[in-house]
């Protein structure tokens, strides 16, 4: 079977540079650049949404949040396609909060009072994990090997499940209104429905670029019909100030607590395994290899990025999946565009207006909108564990304990009550105790029997022979244990296959790709990093 270094001279003969480093002309700078923030923003600014919410934090500061939150998206991006130092993978990948952080950063936030008092707790910890990430993330990229399949499709799976009961409480109304008649009435069901219906909508009829930003549209298209009803109210729109910029500890100096911040660093490290996802991800849509280097690299943008989100009144950040998604649609690999996206975001984070128009989204529109997020990481995670053989029994019952571990504060909120208060931080919430118990759970089963571990040989990958266009795997025996591997494993691309004759790509063959569940055979166990989310 023919083979092919990852990186062939010959491929990009005709350009000076890699398709992922070429410097386009402003205007394709631009107009790329703003296509990114068009299929960023809705789930930029769900999460400091959801939060702010949940905190019962007023109308402006809830504006307050958004842009900081935009600010710091814009910041961190930067940082992380263009590079300074040792810290940024240089790739096209766009930095956004992550939707692992929601559910404990609520849970914190409300154990501490809620409010702005809430905010000071949340903020000490998320610095503090920051930190953290940083110092971690050249160890972290050596120990890809240790969170198979069954760890990541299961952490996915529960962050999705435990973020749904959030989104059909805004479907009904939001928090404020519970215990009220209006919350649940059928006109909030309305909006709630008829915003996810609109988003299946655009997805069915529309073209792959339209289908990108479903969610942005339908977020629009609910606001809308609800604004001619009478149900939107914009005053505080033109009472907000056309500039404004964000300070550092704008609500005071963080606090920093014991358990709040170990449940931050569950939280980190749940997120450093999804940006490595991501990384190797972005690497096979524009062919460029990526080593542990790359990985510690992105790891520490991640780091950074976090911590200026606590300084600057923000929250963790993540390498976005969507933009990915939108690389491998658009085939624009350059990653100037993400700079250029990265600017665009630090101009709407310093217009406290477009801020308030954001927050101006009534909850069961914004419900609706979510519903479809959350379910769709879920979605991630249960494909994912697809690829995991079940009928092993140290399998299932990873993917058994965890799931039951996380709804426990899900499903039975009152289930840690008599538990002491900072204890709560870290057990109420879902996505940690899952996320954790899943990382124990294969430690345990896993790690300790020593168990031949796959790793990635991105030195070779298939030629035209190929069934896929992933990285070659081999076997490889760890002394310090694994995981038993049957067969050749490889990673699916749920993009597709790979076109290079971009707008600035080579003109070279397309490989083969073998139809999705025909790559690789059931029961492997290593990194899976086609399936990326955040």
């Amino acid at each position: 079977m023919a083979r092919v270094p990852r990186q062939d001279p010959q491929a990009f003969s005709r350009q000076q540079a890699h398709p992922v480093d070429e410097v386009l002309p402003v205007g394709k700078l631009t107009l790329y650049g703003f296509q990114h923030v068009l299929a960023f923003y809705a789930a930029a600014v769900i999460v400091p949404i959801l939060l702010g919410n949940a905190l019962e934090l007023s109308h402006e500061q809830l504006v307050y949040l958004i842009n900081a939150d935009l600010l710091t998206c814009g910041i961190a991006s930067i940082i992380q396609a263009l590079g300074v130092w040792r810290i940024g993978a240089r790739m096209p990948l766009v930095q956004g909060v992550t939707f692992t952080a929601v559910s404990p950063m609520i849970a914190i936030g409300q154990g501490a009072g809620g409010g702005t008092a809430g905010l000071l707790v949340v903020y000490g910890a998320v610095i503090t994990a920051g930190i953290a990430t940083f110092l971690f993330a050249p160890f972290f990229s050596k120990l890809v090997k240790y969170f198979p399949p069954v760890v990541i499709g299961t952490i996915l799976t529960i962050i999705g499940l435990t973020l749904i009961p959030q989104a059909l409480q805004d479907a009904a109304g939001g928090a404020q209104l519970m215990g009220k008649p209006e919350y649940g009435d059928l006109k909030n069901l309305g909006y709630a429905l008829g915003t996810l219906l609109f988003i299946l909508a655009v997805v069915r009829i529309g073209k792959p670029y339209l289908s990108s930003l479903a969610v942005l549209l339908g977020l629009i298209g609910g606001t809308g019909v609800a604004w001619l009803l009478g149900d939107v109210d914009f005053s505080a729109v033109q009472k907000a100030d056309w500039f404004g910029v964000s300070t550092p500890f704008h609500y005071g100096m963080p606090k920093f607590e014991v358990f709040p911040i170990i449940a931050m660093l569950v939280v980190m490290l749940i997120t450093m395994v999804e940006t490595t996802g991501d990384v190797y991800a972005i690497g096979e849509i524009t062919r460029k290899r990526v080593d542990n280097d790359t990985v510690a690299r992105a790891l520490r943008a991640d780091g950074v990025a976090t911590v200026l989100g606590g300084i600057f009144n923000s929250f963790p950040y993540v390498a976005f999946a969507e933009n990915i998604g939108l690389v491998r649609m658009s085939k624009v690999m350059s990653r100037f565009v993400v700079v250029a996206a990265g600017g665009f975001m630090i101009v709407l984070g310093l217009l406290p207006k477009a801020g308030s128009l954001v927050a101006a989204i009534p909850h069961p529109v914004l419900g609706g909108a979510a519903i479809s997020m959350f379910g769709m990481v879920a979605t991630v995670g249960i494909q994912i564990l697809g690829k995991v053989d079940l009928r092993e029994e140290r399998n299932a019952l990873i993917l058994a304990v965890s799931l039951g571990a996380a709804m426990l504060p899900t499903a039975v909120a009152p289930f840690f009550d008599r538990m002491p208060e900072d204890v709560r931080a870290v057990l109420n919430s879902g996505i940690t105790l899952g996320g954790l118990t899943a990382i124990l759970l294969n430690l345990l089963f896993n790690v300790f029997t020593r168990r031949s571990a796959i790793e990635i040989d991105w030195d070779e990958i298939e030629d035209d022979d190929a069934d896929t266009e992933a990285p070659h795997l081999t076997a490889v025996q760890e002394p310090a244990g694994g995981y038993e591997a049957q067969g050749g494993y490889q990673p699916a691309d749920p993009y597709g296959p790979y076109t290079p004759q971009g707008p600035h790509g080579p003109q070279s063959p397309q490989p083969p790709q073998a139809p999705y569940g025909q790559q690789g055979q059931p029961g492997q166990q290593g990194p899976h990093w086609g399936l990326p989310t955040h």
